[in-house]
């Protein structure tokens, strides 16, 4: 069975989706535990918290990233 994927141009919007949800994610765990202590309703606020920080974290990385890619090849050296 063939599976349907996107077409390789959506690579960067892809990695930057991935990138995001997943720091998204660990970050609203980290920082809600931090303030919060894990109380009976930590997982309600973390997914609360997500909501906010996803689309924050997709936007910035889509900004980020091209920059990263500079100065990732300016510190690597390639032989």
């Amino acid at each position: 069975m063939k599976t349907k994927k996107l077409p390789v141009k959506l690579t960067s919007y892809v990695f930057a989706f991935y990138m995001a949800g997943i720091m998204a994610m660990l970050m609203c765990l980290i920082i809600t535990g931090v303030n919060q202590g894990l109380s009976s309703h930590y997982i309600s606020d973390v997914l609360h918290a997500y909501k906010i920080a996803m689309p924050a974290a997709f936007i910035c990385v889509l900004i980020v990233r091209p920059i990263v890619a500079i100065l990732v090849k300016k510190t690597v050296h390639v032989s």
